[in-house]
């Protein structure tokens, strides 16, 4: 297992328990950063002022008439554990009708395999993490409960559930990848409600601390940090032989019975259209000319507001509570794809009092310190993710200018919202605020969203998977149409985004449904993990 990233140590690397803390997001170690550049961005149409990010603090916060990038603009982290190691831990199935797109609503792609064939390798993955989940999630059937309870609620979501509960909308606990009980020599969350800014004590189901000690225990793993991959080396045939990885600096080479990427939905396409050979003159695995095609960002939305008499929404476990009612594709009128909301206080930073200082008071001195103090665990925020469609304006190609520091040339991302996403997010930001309103909030001091801000933390499709190799990159079972030992196992083989789940938990299925393929030969039952 080649890792490009380095290898972090939970004691020293997250500072959860220094003074400092709320200083210190999630670490960037030397090489934990994948590089990229973003090229085309929207302009903002002054029409849809109503969707404007801001807070009380910076006032309007994308300045001008363009998108921007809020942060690095793509949220990716290199490291023995990927961006699980960053992730707040949602764990979701997605919905069965998110895998139909094309064929019963007529838009996106479908995808060449069912729900019910995943659904083994979803409770699989599920066990082998301990994911913590209620009893049903509407149409997400399960052939197994969830390992381990749901999570007690937080104070804000409770008052969500409540104020959804009125509003005719069905809340419940959310499905999440951090333990409830003690778990596999693992211990309960602790609730500090940070889990993005790096679990130290490993109650997060992240691969570091799940999937990966198992493959070392199991004696056939060789795990090789800051080892990142430069160039792929095909035979006339098509089958990949051997590539080229840096270890100290050094240029090694190993032969590859069978390669599998897993580098993500923009590193994964930039090493395949990097590797141009001969018999292969627009990059590997990319005889469809997809390969960079049929990106899907986050499309996204945030409403927060103080609400009076509320104590503590600062404690518990981020993302706690969910609401399913629009996840579904025509679950939202006049518009294909759906969204889910989900109590975000945590989530988005308001555990303590410099992002209260910063983003929703403001000021400075003895009037900032008393104004903070009378309102610091009061903050309420609900946060919807929704359906990315895929269009022609939102893709990856490669820099032609730009190049890492081996002179390869840098993934660019195009992003564009399809009147369909405009007309969602108006959706997603009007819940967001209807919900908060019925919970009491008499005014927000915060709202963000994919707008004008271009934040992308689940990004899909760009190795897209298909029955028809003249349209898609890889077949059913993640095997490359244009090479026979080449496997893509990460979420840029996604041929729709779902309705706002989390997507680490189908990667990890189908992953886990891939290598029991490359085990057996065939697509057979799925094997029991040990």
């Amino acid at each position: 297992m080649l890792e490009a990233g380095p290898k972090f140590n939970p004691k020293r690397d997250y500072k959860l328990d220094q003074p400092d803390w709320e200083r210190h997001m999630f670490p960037d170690l030397p090489g934990s950063q994948g590089q990229f550049t973003i090229d085309t961005l929207d302009l903002l149409d002054p029409e849809e002022k109503e969707l404007r990010s801001w807070n009380r603090v910076s006032g309007i916060t994308v300045d001008g008439n363009k998108r921007k990038p809020n942060g690095p603009g793509y949220w990716h982290v290199h490291g023995v554990g990927g961006s699980t190691l960053h992730f707040g831990g949602e764990s979701h199935r997605i919905h069965p009708k998110a895998m139909q797109l094309r064929s019963k609503y007529s838009v996106g792609h479908d995808w060449p395999i069912t729900y019910a064939e995943l659904e083994p390798y979803y409770t699989i993955c599920e066990q082998l993490v301990g994911v913590a989940g209620p009893t049903k999630q509407g149409e997400r059937w399960r052939s197994k409960p969830f390992p381990l309870p749901s999570h007690p609620l937080s104070t804000p979501a409770k008052i969500l559930v409540a104020a959804g509960k009125e509003l005719g909308m069905h809340w419940q606990e959310n499905s999440r990848a951090a333990l409830s009980k003690p778990y596999n020599g693992r211990p309960a969350c602790n609730y500090c409600a940070n889990c993005t800014r790096g679990c130290p004590l490993g109650d997060k189901g992240s691969a570091d601390v799940t999937y990966i000690p198992k493959g070392l225990s199991s004696g056939q793993l060789i795990l090789k940090p800051e080892c990142p991959v430069v160039r792929i080396f095909p035979e006339p045939n098509g089958r990949i032989k051997a590539i080229n990885y840096l270890e100290g600096g050094q240029l090694q080479l190993v032969e590859t019975p069978i390669l599998i990427l897993a580098a993500g939905a923009a590193q994964t396409p930039r090493l395949l259209l990097t590797n141009k050979h001969l018999s292969h003159p627009k990059g590997l695995a990319n005889s469809s000319s997809q390969v960079g095609r049929n990106l899907m960002e986050t499309l996204f939305w945030n409403s927060t507001g103080f609400l009076p008499g509320l104590n503590n929404s600062h404690m518990g476990l981020p993302t706690d509570a969910i609401c399913w009612d629009f996840n579904a594709p025509d679950a939202i009128p006049d518009v294909s794809g759906g969204c889910r909301l989900v109590s975000s206080t945590q989530e988005i930073g308001f555990t303590g009092p410099i992002a209260y200082a910063a983003r929703a008071i403001g000021g400075f001195g003895h009037d900032l310190k008393k104004t903070v103090r009378a309102n610091f665990g009061s903050a309420i925020s609900v946060t919807a993710i929704g359906e990315f469609l895929p269009n022609d304006g939102t893709f990856l190609d490669l820099d032609p200018q730009k190049t890492d520091g081996f002179g390869i040339p840098l993934p660019r991302l195009h992003s564009h919202l399809e009147p369909g996403e405009i007309k969602r997010l108006r959706f997603m930001a009007s819940k967001s605020r209807s919900l908060l309103q019925a919970a009491g909030v008499k005014h927000l001091v915060e709202e963000y969203g994919a707008w004008d801000f271009f934040s992308t933390t689940h990004t899909f499709g760009t190795c897209r998977m298909g029955q028809d190799p003249n349209t898609s990159v890889v077949d059913a079972n993640c095997l490359s149409h244009d090479h026979p030992n080449l496997y893509i196992t990460d979420a840029s083989i996604f041929p729709s985004s779902g309705g706002g789940e989390s997507p680490s938990l189908t990667i990890q299925a189908l992953a886990t449904r891939a290598a029991d393929i490359i085990a057996s030969g065939n697509a057979l039952k799925p094997s029991v993990p040990g």
